[in-house]
């Protein structure tokens, strides 16, 4: 929502009597901040480009550059406020800090960084993974808080008998800014398992993990170290005059502004899709790809397949994360661009792409791809069990292949990662989906990407033009939802956010939904032909 009806003076009017609310989110590559008003309309933005780096072999940001990164991207948003309207951000309604879930942030008594930050990028927890999702019964991904803090204990590191808190990202902007321990529930969830009945950690499996010998053996129990968790709406803190100068060294920002309790990204981009409700879910689609949905109880069994996290609310929701998604098919269509400039006829990126991305639903392609195969793994795919990738094409000799078909085939194979644990959940899990949101680059297109999603997990798909609004976005919703908290989260998103956004859905056609089962069992059959690959062909070519 960037549209806004008001003239520039009855902005600078809301701003100075602060109906405004901020959401600063740490993504992996860029920390963005943007402020809004009482009616959800963005009215300043500012960023920050930053990227991790390899520190004793491990992913991190450093806490520098965390704070270099905050004060750049407010000041650049404070700056957007007073070119626009004339005014200094002395005051704001409400504040909210969401970032990158899981990873790795310990501190000693004395607050002291006792190790880098380690991000949820790092993949050498493999055995606490294994070790805690076996204890629990509950899948525990690499990238968990409780992963890296269980590898840590079985490594025998050093710091481990020194830990008072860990905590995330966004928990530790939070935390020095405001003075307290505390996480949105979604953002928790990501550290160690949630109760949704409780709303807090789930007590069982704390009594187990401090009972592992390695565990009793340390000063401390894991309830001690961790954050409280708190569910959207629950004022989080207040800006001290200490954090005040440090999110705005100019000493322009004035303390005492309440926060809303942090968030992490996934619980964020529920928001900004209007997917907390129950039986609502949302698919967001870039480079990887990951389909979460909300649950109306907890599954039945362990399944490695699917992640479990909350809502900002503390509803529990099942993910289903796929590393590759777009990275191939991106490959094809630029084959396809320079194919059309070798003949003198060059295309803008929007048309190719409308052009090749429509073929996939024409008249002239096969509901089932006429026989066609594509593996889209440029990496390796947790979902598939696979430890690298190789992309491939592949058809049979006398497969039907024509344009609308290969490009449906690329479609298909690029959603068919991520299936894999969405067919968990609603097919052993029987869990129950009433709509699912699409956002990213792939909708811009119409129709296309959701007519084939809509395929693929046999479920209706909406687009919504906010959806393209981010997490910083909505993380100002969660903040401004603090004037509104004895609403509902989901009715308050309903009938005051979205109430007049403009949306578009695609039913899932009978026709596709066959056709796609159909590809998604050769794509499962045929993976042995990708495990080849990556035994026969260089990772780097020489």
């Amino acid at each position: 929502m960037t549209t806004h009806d008001l003239s520039p003076e009855q902005i600078a009017e809301k701003i100075r009597g602060g109906r405004t609310s901020l959401g600063i989110e740490f993504g992996s590559t860029r920390i963005k901040a943007v402020l809004i008003d009482d009616e959800y309309h963005t009215i300043a933005a500012g960023d920050y480009e930053w990227a991790s780096h390899l520190e004793d072999g491990l992913w991190s940001y450093s806490i520098g550059e965390v704070w270099k990164g905050v004060q750049a991207a407010y000041a650049s948003m404070a700056n957007d406020v007073y070119t626009a309207y004339g005014e200094k951000l002395t005051k704001i309604g409400h504040i909210g800090f969401s970032a990158m879930m899981h990873g790795y942030m310990a501190f000693d008594a004395d607050n002291q960084l006792l190790v880098p930050f380690r991000t949820w990028q790092n993949t050498n927890t493999h055995e606490a993974h294994l070790k805690l999702s076996e204890l629990f019964q509950y899948n525990i991904p690499e990238r968990w808080s409780v992963a890296h803090l269980y590898q840590a204990v079985l490594n025998h590191e050093p710091h481990v008998s020194r830990i008072n808190y860990v905590t995330t990202l966004a928990g530790y902007v939070h935390w020095k800014l405001t003075g307290e321990k505390v996480l949105g529930i979604g953002d928790a969830s990501g550290m160690f398992p949630i109760d949704p009945e409780t709303k807090t950690y789930e007590a069982g499996f704390i009594k187990q993990f401090n009972a592992l010998p390695e565990v009793a053996a340390q000063p401390w129990q894991i309830e001690d170290l961790l954050p409280v968790p708190l569910v959207a709406g629950t004022p989080a803190g207040e800006l001290t005059e200490a954090g005040a100068a440090l999110l705005d060294p100019s000493g322009t920002l004035q303390a005492g502004i309440v926060l809303a309790p942090p968030e992490g990204d996934a619980g964020t981009g529920m928001v900004a899709t209007n997917s907390v409700r129950k039986r609502t879910g949302n698919v967001s689609a870039g480079t990887s790809i990951f389909a979460t949905v909300v649950l109306e109880h907890k599954l039945a069994r362990l399944h490695p397949q699917v992640d479990l996290v909350t809502t900002p609310c503390g509803d529990l929701a099942g993910m289903s994360h796929a590393n590759n998604f777009t990275s191939d098919l991106n490959a094809w269509i630029g084959l396809f661009k320079e194919f059309a400039e070798a003949l003198g006829r060059p295309v803008s990126t929007g048309e190719l792409y409308g052009t090749l991305f429509n073929m996939a639903i024409s008249d002239k392609a096969d509901s089932n791809c006429g026989g066609l195969l594509n593996y889209p793994f440029r990496s390796g795919e947790f979902l598939a069990g696979l430890e690298e990738g190789r992309p491939l094409f592949v058809r049979s000799p006398e497969a039907h292949m024509n344009l609308a078909n290969f490009m449906r085939t690329q479609l298909f194979s690029a959603f068919s990662p991520v299936k894999i644990g969405m067919d968990v959940m609603t097919k052993d899990e029987e869990v129950q989906v009433d709509s699912l949101i699409g956002h990213g680059g792939i909708f811009t297109t119409p129709k296309v990407a959701q007519k084939i999603l809509a395929a693929a997990f046999n479920t209706p798909i909406k687009v919504m033009a906010t959806a393209a609004e981010g997490g910083a976005w909505g993380m100002a919703v969660l903040a401004d939802y603090l004037w509104h908290a004895p609403w509902d989260l989901a009715d308050y998103l309903d009938e005051r956010v979205f109430k007049d956004a403009k949306s578009t859905t695609e039913d899932p056609d009978p026709s596709d939904v066959a056709g796609f089962e159909e590809f998604f069992g050769r794509f499962q059959t045929g993976l042995d032909i990708e495990r080849t690959a990556i035994r026969s062909i260089n990772l780097e070519s020489k």
